[in-house]
Order: structure tokens, then C-alpha cells, then sequence
């Protein structure tokens, strides 16, 4: 049985969260070894710290993908006296690679904002700090009636028309197309020399700007002719907007004390960080996994009612409460939620033939502890 690589593990999850997301001075991507490792085991992990590593080896990992970069911070030398130099020269030992998807995790969606976003039950969200909208792409190919279906789901499939919540989001017109087969071509209708009339369908699609290249593609191989009539018109409508954060709405309201309970539930923690009024009614809510108290003015101008988001220092939180903007933090930790997202998401892209086998580290690599 074939091994996929690392690469090619890799390749199909960007196209999920893709690098392109991330923050400029994020460092995602290839932390340690090569993508043209073979794997059979990959283990997902928040953070590769020492004991993360020594799980691999144990369970004979050949990449480990985490969210949290192990080369955040530039490395002038590799002192395998020093815990950073150890876990490297352990991975180069064990020949292991490690990937990492830091900031476009958080921006993707089904990411780690709208895993945390989910599990609260916000509903109706948008992103809280946007980075990007995507540019779109009227894709008008002319089809003949008898392949009409099959390039139509050839290319919603590959990407194209999505509006909203809707795909295969098409029209079709009527009309009369006209073509001389010339010397050398092997038409699929008519012959050399002969002009040719053919009952055609004009479809019209949408297309994501960075999704055009496999969507042409794969309007290509499902076309009957050699050489497919088609246009291509820039759009001024605005694509799907990409961003950090999530702002939306509870299905009811809720006190900002039972709420705290919920984001306690729901992220198994053993505490929460609570400031502002505990009988505040709560219906617009923020997240931000990670570090996010730089972003309270943004959180306070969407709208929001609570900002839940880790590592809230004193006077940060004392402005939000001034503000009013009730706060919750439940740590920087909970961002440990999508692991099991991106596991579900290896498991269903990456395994076709069955080979690989995707674990979820059991190492906690919360550094706090409640005493």
C-alpha cells in the first residue's frame, strides 16, 4: 500500500487553512524535517513541547500538525543543552516533522474561532477583526446540451458557484454555437473543413479568485470539445469575507453568570476569569481564541455584550469593564478545541486508502494549575 507524504498531507489541509491566511509576522508551515517524509501516523497537538515529542516517538508518529509554532521566535543556535535545542535534535533523532498552523487556523472557517464559536452556540457570526475578502470570477462556458449536467457538477465541485449557503449556484441560456473543425483537430462533433451548428448552453457561474485555476480544470477534462469556448469577467461583487475572532448571537438571552458557566462547560476547564456585571444580560458575544486583549475596542464596537478571549491582563480588563464590555477569560489554553476538528478533517481528506492513522496527543500542555 502506498504512503501519502507529508506534503501531500499538508497540500490538502491548506487548501482547508490555507498559509495565505496567516498573519505577517506568524511563522507557519514547516517548523522541522522534510514533507517528502512518508507517514503512516500523524498526531495532532496544540503545542510541541518535550513531553508532545516523546508521545511521538512512543507512538511512532512520522509528523505532528500543531496549531501553536515550535520556531516562534528566530534561533541563532541549536544548544541541545536548552529545552527548545533538545525537542529539535529529539524530532531530527526520530525523524519526525513538524507542521504547524498558527493564525490561518484562527482565520479559517471551521477553525479554532468557529470551534470555540460552536461550542457556545453563537449563531449568525461574522469574522470580529476582518483581514480579507476574496475577489470573484464570472466564468461563462459554452456547453453543449448532452454534457451540460456533467460540466456543471464538474465545476461546482471543484469550487465554483457558492453564494452564501447555496452551491451550484448556476444559469444556463439557450443558444446556437458555431465552429470549423481546421486541419490537424479531432473534433468530438463534425468534421475538418466543415462548419458545424450545435444546440449549446451558455453556463454562467461564480468563482473564488484563488479557486479559478482548479475550477477551470476541472471544466476542462469534464468538456466533451478539444478546445472549450469560455469568458472570464472580473466581478466588483465582493467575495466571502476572511477574518480573526467571531462576533454573533445567542438563540437566548443569558446572565453574564450563567453564560461564564457555559464557556466553564463547554471548554472543560476547571475556571474562568469573569469581569464586568454577573447579572448583565448576555445576547451578542466575541471570541477570540488565543491572546486577544489588544482587540477589546473591537470587541466593544461590534456590539458585543462579552468578550471571551485568553490572557486579559489587570489594566486591559479594568478599560473593557469601563467601557462596558463585560469580560471572560477562559484561558489561552481552550485553542486545544480544534484538535479534534483537524483530526475529523485528516481523517476525511487525507486517508483515502485507509493508511493513515491520525491520533490526538494525550499530553496537556496547560502550564497553569489551579491550587
Amino acid at each position: 500500500m502506498t504512503k501519502v507524504t507529508a506534503g501531500q498531507i499538508i497540500k490538502t489541509f491548506e487548501k482547508w487553512a490555507p498559509k495565505s491566511f496567516a498573519y505577517d509576522w506568524d511563522n507557519v508551515g514547516l517548523q522541522v524535517g522534510s514533507l517528502n517524509k512518508p507517514v503512516e501516523n500523524v498526531m495532532v497537538t496544540l503545542d510541541v513541547v518535550e513531553s508532545v515529542v516523546d508521545e511521538a516517538v512512543e507512538k511512532k508518529v512520522d509528523l505532528i500538525i500543531a496549531h501553536h509554532p515550535l520556531l516562534f521566535v528566530n534561533l541563532h543556535q541549536i544548544n541541545v543543552d536548552t529545552p527548545k535545542g533538545r525537542v529539535v535534535q529529539k524530532l531530527i533523532k526520530h525523524d519526525i516533522t513538524v507542521y504547524a498552523a498558527h493564525t490561518n487556523l484562527d482565520v479559517a472557517e471551521g477553525g479554532v474561532n468557529d470551534v470555540m464559536a460552536d461550542l457556545l452556540e453563537v449563531k449568525d457570526r461574522r469574522p470580529l477583526i476582518p483581514t480579507e475578502t476574496k475577489k470573484l470570477v464570472k466564468l461563462a462556458v459554452f456547453v453543449p446540451d448532452s454534457h451540460l449536467e456533467m460540466v456543471r457538477d464538474a465545476v461546482s465541485g471543484a469550487g465554483a458557484g457558492f453564494i452564501g449557503d447555496y452551491s451550484h449556484c448556476t444559469y444556463q441560456v439557450s443558444g446556437e454555437g458555431t465552429f470549423k473543425p481546421q486541419e490537424g483537430t479531432n473534433p468530438f462533433i463534425g468534421e475538418q473543413g466543415r462548419l458545424e451548428q450545435v444546440r449549446e448552453k451558455r453556463l454562467e457561474t461564480i468563482v473564488p479568485q484563488e479557486k479559478l485555476s482548479e475550477v477551470l480544470q476541472a471544466m476542462a477534462n469534464a468538456h466533451p470539445y478539444e478546445e472549450a469556448a469560455y469568458d472570464l469577467y472580473p466581478l466588483l461583487n465582493e467575495g466571502r469575507t476572511f477574518g480573526i475572532g467571531r462576533v454573533g448571537q445567542l438563540e437566548e438571552p443569558v446572565s453574564l453568570k450563567d453564560f461564564a458557566d457555559k464557556v466553564k462547560e463547554r471548554f472543560h476547564v476547571s475556571h474562568v476569569r469573569v469581569a464586568g456585571n454577573m447579572e448583565k444580560t448576555i445576547k451578542t458575544v466575541a471570541l477570540l481564541g488565543g491572546s486577544g486583549e489588544k482587540y477589546i475596542h473591537k470587541a466593544k464596537r461590534s456590539g458585543a455584550d462579552v468578550y471571551v478571549t485568553g490572557d486579559m491582563t489587570f489594566h486591559m480588563t479594568q478599560d473593557a469593564v469601563e467601557m462596558g464590555l463585560n469580560v471572560i477569560d477562559p484561558g489561552h489554553h481552550v485553542e486545544k478545541v480544534v484538535c479534534a476538528k483537524v483530526q475529523q478533517y485528516l481523517e476525511e481528506h487525507c486517508n483515502e486508502n485507509g493508511a493513515l492513522k491520525v491520533l490526538l496527543s494525550e499530553v496537556d500542555t496547560e502550564p497553569f494549575a489551579i491550587q
